[in-house]
């Protein structure tokens, strides 16, 4: 394909109810958006970048930056580009791991879309819909939390995660699971939150069952990790210090997860994330979906990426409503506790462009 030009689309989505983490509480989500236009079809992408550089060095006014001045011009000077192609042009630009994600998602849509394929089946799905679990976040109240928990289950979710951090973590599981029972699929996550230091308080989660902490400490604390899986009996499941497939095995090696967590963005794109996939299935390291609060653009792919064969846990890949009352593209509904896997050509949803026309702040274009 011949890139002819790349629009960035700025969009404000207000959340259904603040979600608060370790590292800060979200009202609104300002996402952005990629549409490229090559000779053949336009191609959507999203990019997980947060408006402040807290979850990652990334942040949502530096990814417009780097994809205006750097990485859209040199896809541009190529030839002829395909999806495969995208990773090698822009490896030369260290790191930007998420705005390199949304330029491949958004190629790799135009491409599939170009070609009547869907993503699912490049990827190697081998599911038609996919369990989906629910992040709560951390809340004022341990009767606030049971009463988010229980409207979850209520509607169908078959996994629950609870946000943690040093002062809300053993306390907030024990009453979740005596309120709801051993039965519940339950983990957590930290988010960093927490040092090697703390690891004979993180060894009282143990005896509730969970299935996994998701990355108590410092993202490039990998050996700390390894040190932390010996002194905890509950799975260590790593998420920010997984940028790349090599990481993913140098962390398999060292022993410093039995899970991970894949994020397309956090990788680099759906096509790393499927190359993560490959290296923990032949480590026999479980894998599921994280989220990063996505429209229906990003879900859409998440989803797709979600129903591959080493996805065996549920993912955060929630419904529409969980975030957004109302969603960009068609909502994703939850159907006993599964989502669909989009079957259409490319990711198999567009953006409404009322909806989109309604939360747009601001649009750029960008020309090859």
């Amino acid at each position: 394909m011949k890139l002819s030009g790349v629009e960035l689309r700025r969009i404000e989505m207000p959340l259904v109810a603040p979600f608060r983490t370790s590292f800060g509480t979200q009202y609104t989500r300002d996402i952005l958006l990629l549409r490229v236009e090559t000779d053949d079809a336009e191609g959507w992408g999203e990019c997980g970048t947060l408006p402040d550089p807290l979850y990652s060095p990334e942040y949502v006014d530096g990814a417009a930056d780097v994809l205006r001045r750097f990485l859209v011009p040199a896809l541009a000077a190529a030839e002829r580009v395909d999806a495969n192609a995208v990773g090698t042009v822009l490896a030369p630009f260290k790191g930007h791991r998420m705005a390199k994600a949304a330029l491949e998602m958004a190629v790799l849509d135009a491409e599939l879309r170009a070609e009547g394929r869907p993503l699912a089946r490049e990827l190697g799905a081998v599911r038609s819909s996919v369990p989906c679990g629910v992040s709560v976040g951390i809340m004022g109240s341990i009767g606030e939390l049971l009463d988010s928990v229980g409207g979850y289950l209520d509607a169908g979710y078959v996994r629950i995660k609870l946000k943690i951090q040093p002062g809300w973590d053993v306390e907030p599981v024990r009453a979740v699971r005596e309120r709801f029972g051993d039965d519940v699929l339950l983990q957590v996550d930290a988010n960093t939150a927490y040092t090697l230091a703390d690891a004979r308080h993180l060894a009282k989660l143990d005896p509730f069952g969970l299935l996994l902490i998701e990355q108590p400490l410092d993202e490039e604390d990998v050996l700390g990790h390894a040190e932390l899986a010996k002194q905890v009996t509950t799975p260590i499941c790593l998420d920010e210090s997984i940028v790349s497939a090599k990481s993913a095995a140098d962390a398999i090696t060292l022993g410093a997860c039995r899970i991970v967590n894949i994020k397309p963005g956090r990788v680099g794109g759906y096509l790393e994330a499927r190359r993560v996939h490959d290296v923990c299935a032949a480590h026999g390291i479980p894998v599921w979906c994280g989220g990063m609060l996505e429209s229906g653009i990003g879900r859409a792919a998440n989803v797709a990426l979600a129903a591959l064969p080493g996805f065996t846990l549920p993912g955060d890949t929630s419904a529409s409503d969980r975030y957004y009352r109302t969603d960009i593209t068609a909502p994703f509904v939850l159907a006993d506790g599964h989502l669909p896997v989009p079957d259409g050509p490319g990711i198999g949803v567009a953006p409404v462009p009322e909806l989109l026309d309604e939360v747009t702040t601001a649009t750029e274009w960008v020309s090859c």
